[in-house]
């Protein structure tokens, strides 16, 4: 299966201050605050959704390719992606601007200073999908995940007017889209993606009951936390699968992405939705006991494994059979 990956390229730089920020606050002058902290560690963290989803699908024996906007920084990033199986060739290089980058300084009380700059992620609204499909040939899907507005505009789109089926993943972008924007990103889908509070953000902000936004979309994905994940089909009952079990959470952060990436992977082996829904939640699993959205291993052996504690005989030797090294 051909999977063009659409959104956000970042990277994370995480610092932790050993101290509580309100003591250095003065309330009364808030209006000239100026301050400072001496950071114990830095952390840089690989990240945005799109290369988080591409890694996943890689390690699953995919080839996905990366359509997203980055700056000329992004050469090691880029390197790392190569290295796991990712197609970057169709990354947009801006020539004036870094790669977007969140910074985040985080005190002994959890309090944070942060900062999000979009820096080329603006210029996704530059890319084009008819040189990218020219180049690796007609997708089965393009995922459409949180990135520029304008870029994901676009992107969906030109997936319309060119006949391309399209996912639609607008996950971070909801909580500050309006209606007209996410009606627009949502309606057509062959499959939407949200986490459960989303999914009630996507009713709220267009107006459309959960029963016309099924009737606009394929299949909705619903992800439930721990609770596992819903997927939904008009005219079908519910698919409700649980989280995988024997899970040691660490550090939720890419959670989501990982799921994505092995729902779509296994959705690619043509497994059925429920086997796609339960190779995300492994999927995910790997990632909330790491710290980082890709740093997470492992073998194929041990991968199906753990579908066989969580999901039995059937499932495992079904991923089995799709699994690189192991078919």
């Amino acid at each position: 299966m051909s999977l063009l990956i659409a959104g956000s390229i970042a990277t994370d730089h995480l610092m932790t201050f050993q101290g509580k920020f309100a003591d250095s606050l003065v309330v009364e002058q808030l209006d000239k605050l100026s301050v400072s902290f001496l950071v114990d560690d830095l952390e840089i963290r690989r990240g945005g959704v799109a290369p988080n989803m591409c890694f996943g699908l890689a390690m699953l024996g995919l080839r996905p390719v990366l359509v997203g906007a980055a700056g000329e920084d992004f050469r090691d990033y880029r390197s790392w992606l190569e290295r796991h199986g990712v197609d970057c060739d169709s990354v947009r290089i801006s020539q004036s601007l870094h790669t977007a980058r969140f910074v985040c300084t985080t005190d002994t009380t959890m309090a944070q200073f942060a900062s999000f700059y979009p820096g080329a992620m603006s210029e996704a609204r530059e890319i084009e999908l008819a040189p990218i499909v020219e180049r690796v040939g007609e997708p089965d899907y393009v995922l459409i995940g949180a990135d520029d507005p304008d870029g994901m505009l676009r992107h969906t789109q030109e997936c319309r007017d060119r006949g391309y089926r399209f996912i639609a993943d607008p996950s971070q972008q909801l909580a500050f889209g309006e209606g007209a924007l996410i009606r627009s990103l949502v309606d057509g889908a062959e499959m939407l993606f949200s986490n459960e509070y989303e999914s009630h953000l996507i009713t709220e902000k267009t107006g459309w009951s959960a029963e016309e936004v099924l009737a606009r979309v394929g299949t909705q994905v619903t992800t439930l936390g721990a609770d596992g994940v819903r997927v939904t089909q008009r005219g079908e009952q519910p698919i409700e699968v649980s989280a995988a079990r024997g899970v040691e959470a660490l550090e939720p952060t890419g959670v989501g992405d990982a799921f994505r990436a092995g729902f779509l992977a296994a959705f690619a082996w043509g497994v059925g939705l429920e086997r796609a829904a339960q190779v995300g939640c492994v999927l995910a699993a790997y990632v909330v006991e790491t710290v980082g959205t890709q740093e997470y291993s492992f073998e194929p052996a041990g991968f199906v494994a753990r579908v066989r504690s969580s999901y039995g005989d059937a499932a495992a030797d079904e991923v089995a059979a799709h699994l690189p090294g192991l078919s």
